[in-house]
């Protein structure tokens, strides 16, 4: 949590507050059974970190607490009354299909809803114009689908009209809409959640984080990014294996990251044979005394043989000139290919320097993510669904799952997405990067100053 974040929840209290909305009072007896129900009112602190919790504790004036989530005695939405729909957007992510799972046998067995509708590619199945029939799910549906990659459902980026969206789940008599996505769609959710409660429909709409990348605040780690690092790190393997295969190979790894490093520190760190780790957050030039080149010629001066370097998506791109600026269809700023673009320049630099040389490129992102959630990411997406559903039944809406700890919460939507979580270069985790890689050596001038800072 950066203290940029921080800021703005004091300086903005009202739109940033820890309170999820709620649609109404909580009358029906739950049907969940052989299960112990949460105490209605029950918080979490919004941190475990001492300082950033005493920090907001003297400036707000309270101690910032999130509701805890899970199975309440008391529900809003009838089960016997209740439709649901079920949407996946945005970029792939492992665990997707676990999620979905997770959703549709929760509200089977635990509830009793057995009307559960699928929507098809993203938001644009919630808009007659693209004409996407839904599909049923149910428990016999689901069985396997944990076992395969991507979305069942299918997915796409970019908004409809919000207004469209919130007819067509009035047409289908629509009461709770689960959002599985990242920033991007959180945001589309929140906006429906506020034209439902605009128009006094009680509709809940509650999301799921789906973040590779790890960048949204307060919400824990993000299902799909553990087996994404794992994924990451049998690939930096490889490109040990091929760059010490040659007279001073370079294996070079692209992987995903945006505008934050996470998927690249930690993939690093649990495959140590990285000797260069470059992430967005991080300034670094290519050539002069302090560049990444030179820091190559270092490295080989000093008797290696070879070196990994592993790069994010989003790093260095001030590198890259003469190229316009391109969007998705969400708006996010499409990154210029900054592997690539490494490859071409380090193969150069040594054929200039007479050094015999070989650069070998992996760009593994569309396998990183398109791979089944692995072990404890698994259960993760399980138990994110299975509270999503608890806070749904209960008519909590525009909130999403996180978790604090070993604590489930409830965050508000505009909590989650208030700016992107990014590696602080001073924190313990790229401390560790710089250990692991041994890189701060290499970036170093003859005085012991470091080359490496924050953009």
């Amino acid at each position: 949590m950066m203290t940029s974040t921080l800021n703005k929840i004091i300086a903005d209290r009202e739109n940033f507050s820890c309170d999820v909305k709620t649609l109404g009072e909580c009358k029906i007896a739950s049907p969940v059974h052989h299960h112990e129900f949460i105490c209605s009112g029950e918080r979490i602190l919004i941190t475990e970190n001492k300082n950033f919790l005493h920090y907001l504790e003297e400036r707000l004036g309270h101690t910032p607490t999130f509701e805890r989530a899970g199975p309440l005695e008391k529900i809003f939405h009838d089960p016997n009354w209740t439709r649901v729909g079920i949407v996946t957007a945005g970029g792939l992510c492992p665990g997707l299909n676990n999620v979905i799972k997770g959703l549709v046998e929760i509200l089977y067995f635990d509830y009793g809803v057995k009307t559960v509708f699928g929507i098809r590619y993203g938001y644009a199945g919630l808009s007659p114009r693209f004409g996407h029939q839904p599909i049923m799910l149910n428990p016999d549906v689901v069985d396997t689908i944990h076992e395969l990659g991507g979305t069942v459902l299918g997915s796409s980026r970019g908004q409809q009209p919000t207004e469209e969206i919130v007819d067509t789940l009035v047409r289908m008599n629509i009461n709770i809409l689960f959002c599985i996505g990242g920033d991007g769609s959180l945001r589309c959710a929140h906006d429906i959640s506020c034209e439902c409660l605009k128009r006094g429909l009680k509709i809940s709409v509650i999301g799921i984080p789906k973040t590779i990348d790890n960048d949204l605040q307060f919400v824990g780690r993000s299902f799909g990014f553990e087996t994404a690092v794992a994924e990451a790190s049998d690939v930096i393997r490889n490109a040990h294996v091929e760059a010490k295969g040659t007279e001073h190979g370079v294996g070079l790894v692209k992987l995903m990251g945006r505008d934050s490093g996470f998927i690249a520190a930690y993939a690093s760190i649990a495959n140590p044979v990285v000797n260069f780790c470059l992430i967005p957050e991080m300034h670094f030039e290519l050539d002069g005394p302090g560049g990444l080149l030179s820091a190559l010629s270092k490295r080989f001066a000093a008797g290696k043989s070879h070196a990994v370097i592993v790069v994010a998506e989003g790093a260095g791109q001030h590198l890259i000139k003469g190229e316009e600026e391109r969007r998705d269809a969400s708006g996010n700023i499409l990154k210029k290919d900054i592997g690539a673009f490494l490859k071409a320049k380090i193969s150069a630099y040594f054929k200039e320097q007479g050094i015999r040389s070989s650069v070998k490129y992996f760009d593994p992102s569309y396998t990183v993510r398109s791979v089944p959630a692995r072990g404890t990411d698994a259960i993760r997406c399980y138990m994110l669904a299975r509270n999503a559903v608890h806070a749904a039944m209960a008519g909590r809406t525009d909130c999403v799952v996180g978790n604090t700890g070993e604590s489930y919460t409830l965050v508000p939507i505009s909590l989650a997405t208030i700016e992107r979580q990014s590696v602080s270069l001073k924190s313990d985790l790229w401390r560790s990067v710089m250990d692991a890689t041994g890189q701060e050596f290499y970036f170093k001038d003859s005085g012991g100053k470091s080359y490496l800072m924050a953009p």
